[in-house]
């Protein structure tokens, strides 16, 4: 940071600023210009796309099978751990790589799990109808789609956890 300081009213109080090594080398002459660095990081995230689908392909199936696994169980509480990073990776990643759809897919299971967590009883069709909508949303015809442009799809998830949070609320009477 460079400039005066604030007046001081404490004599025995000495401000003082630090040029650091990563500010010094921030302000050195050359490098690439800030627009070509964003395209080029642009492009690079393209490329990586195709793995992306593939990873989030790979996820699903796993997501799916520890449901599975769990589904017999009395308390899928203790068991949702995997699952909940799996499914916040999901989210993450998506707004990483643009997929605004499956952000908001994996956005919207991951507070499914958050009902769990707080009591809300499992429902198997509920996790089913998230991992299919996963599922199509990393379709090639879906993934780039903006969760707006598919509305049917995003109000019935909205509806589905708005439902498993009223689960979770005490009777009140």
């Amino acid at each position: 940071m460079t400039g005066k300081p604030a007046a001081n009213p404490d004599p025995n109080v000495r401000i003082f600023f630090v040029d650091t090594r990563f500010q010094q080398m921030a302000r050195r002459p050359g490098g690439v210009p800030k627009e070509l660095a964003i395209q080029q990081a642009e492009s690079q995230i393209e490329t990586f796309k195709e793995e992306f689908v593939d990873w989030v392909e790979q996820e699903i199936q796993d997501i799916s099978a520890a449901f599975k696994a769990i589904s017999n169980s009395s308390d899928i509480v203790p068991q949702l751990g995997d699952i909940d990073r799996r499914c916040r990776q999901l989210r993450d990643t998506g707004t990483t790589m643009g997929l605004e759809l499956i952000t908001f897919v994996a956005d919207n299971f991951c507070k499914v799990l958050d009902t769990l967590k707080d009591g809300a009883p499992y429902d198997a069709d509920v996790i089913s109808c998230h991992v299919d909508a996963l599922l199509l949303a990393k379709q090639k015809n879906y993934r780039n789609l903006r969760p707006d442009q598919v509305i049917e799809m995003t109000n019935g998830l909205q509806k589905i956890l708005d439902r498993a949070k009223k689960s979770t609320e005490p009777a009140i009477g």
